[in-house]
Parts: structure tokens; sequence; C-alpha cells
């Protein structure tokens, strides 16, 4: 027969395994915390790299058509045009802000692009995005896109595109000015997706930051289908011609400098705008 004090050892030692029990309990829910805390913010900084690549201080299928289809066409923005100044960030060249605030919301331009890596026959459509048209051909005329690096190639599975238009090569260059955001409205939307649009393969692309109207001098051109939030101004298409070169520079891979941030990196076939030229 069991005496008093071991029947409150036995008591005790049975309240230890239960405590030791409640202990690794908690510390299981930490660990199952822990691990979707990171989860989900992989999936956020996956998500941020995908745009914030294309800040401008940034599963895709193979293109049908150098041409995005009519879809892409946003509503002009009402009101004139603004261009102001960032004395925080002057221009990495001499330029100045356009002047027309009110220029034409219909029509095209053709722009020819000539790179080291052959050339680039650009439309620009004054209707779907007016004011960044006519501060990128401000910035053309000026010359400021002369003998500018195109400093990051991007390969992920969501978004497929080169990035130009910093004559720094570092991403952080820009005109001295910020142009408004002029966001695409019929972009096709991703199935199944929280809100992101498809950017059909030989769209051009205003580059911006997470603030709104940020955008600058630099742009991306996509060479395959890709995801991104709709908030990205679509401002022309490429040819085709133009879209072969681009699946040439693609085609070499990027040197992954930019992996550990927002992905993608410069590209290993060095490609460097030479001129950019409207009407021709």
């Amino acid at each position: 027969m069991s005496t008093n004090q071991q029947r409150r050892e036995a008591a005790k030692r049975k309240l230890e395994r239960q405590q030791a029990r409640r202990v690794q309990q908690a510390q299981r829910r930490k660990r199952v915390v822990a691990i979707t805390a990171a989860v989900v913010v992989v999936a956020v900084v996956a998500a941020t790299a995908a745009f914030t690549l294309i800040s401008a201080g940034g599963g895709s299928s193979a293109p049908s058509s150098a041409a995005p289809p009519s879809s892409t066409a946003a509503t002009p923005p009402a009101g004139p045009c603004s261009f102001p100044a960032t004395p925080d960030q002057p221009a990495a060249r001499p330029v100045t802000a356009p002047t027309d605030t009110n220029p034409p919301r219909q029509g095209t331009v053709a722009v020819t692009m000539t790179t080291s890596q052959g050339v680039l026959p650009l439309t620009l459509d004054r209707a779907a995005a007016p004011c960044t048209v006519e501060s990128f051909l401000g910035l053309a005329q000026a010359g400021f896109f002369n003998n500018t690096p195109c400093h990051r190639l991007v390969d992920l599975d969501t978004l497929k595109a080169l990035q130009c238009g910093d004559p720094t090569g570092t991403g952080s260059g820009g005109p001295g000015y910020t142009v408004p955001d002029e966001p695409p409205t019929n972009l096709k939307p991703v199935p199944g997706s929280d809100g992101s649009a498809i950017y059909p393969a030989g769209t051009i692309a205003m580059a911006k930051t997470d603030a709104p109207n940020s955008g600058g001098s630099q742009f991306f051109l996509v060479y395959a289908d890709s995801q991104l939030p709709p908030t990205y101004t679509v401002f022309g298409t490429i040819g085709e011609p133009g879209l072969k070169v681009l699946q040439k520079i693609a085609a070499a891979g990027d040197d992954g400098s930019m992996a550990s941030s927002a992905g993608g990196g410069k590209p290993k076939l060095a490609t460097t705008i030479q001129t950019v030229s409207a009407g021709q």
C-alpha cells in the first residue's frame, strides 16, 4: 500500500509531466506562428520585388505578338499634367521638365530606339498616357537617354523585363522631376490573383516606387507576358523586331547582382541605349 509520501511524490511527478507537456505545446505553437509569419514575409517580399523591381530610383507565357492587345488602352487623365521638381534627387543629366502641361491626348508617335544590341521600333500612345509620352519625348529630344546603359534585366516567373532610362546605370538616377501616374484601366486580370494584371509582351511601361506619382525617366520593356499590379503606366508598344532584340538580351541572362533585393541584375549581354529619336 502506498504511503502518503509516495502519493505526494507521484502527484508531483504527474504535475511536472503536465507542465513539461504544456511548455512543449507552447513551443510548437510559437514555431508554427514563426514559420507562418516567415512564409507570409517571403510572399510579400517576392511580390514587392517583382514591382519595386521596377522602382524608379523598379508564370509567363511566350509572347505571341509584339504589341499588347487594344485592351491595354487607358482613359486619358483629366486636367493638366504636373511635373514637380525633386530637389532631393537632382537630374542625372542637365534637362528641364516639360513646359506643356496640356499635351496632345490623341494619336501615336513612332520612335526609334537604337541600342548596342539592335534597333527597337516603338509606338508611343498619347491617348493612353499623354503626360508620360510628353516627358519621354522631351527627354529623348534633349539626348537624356543617349549612351545610357539598361541597368537591370529581370527573369522572374511573373516578371520578364529590361529596365532602362537611368544615365547613372545604378537604378537611382532620374530627370530631376516626377511624372504623374497614368495607370492602365483595361489590362486583363490574372485569374485567381489579388488584383494583379497581365502586362503583355511588347509593353513599354514606366518604373516607379511604391509612392504615387513617383515615375521619372526609368522605364521597362516587357519581353514576355508578365504579372504586376495595374499601377504602372503603359505608354507604348515595341515592334516585333525590337521584341526579338529584347529576347536575345534576355536569353543571355543576368548577373544576379540584384537578387538579394528586388530581383534580377545587370544583363550579361551588356545593352546601351545609343540614341532615341522620334518620327523615324
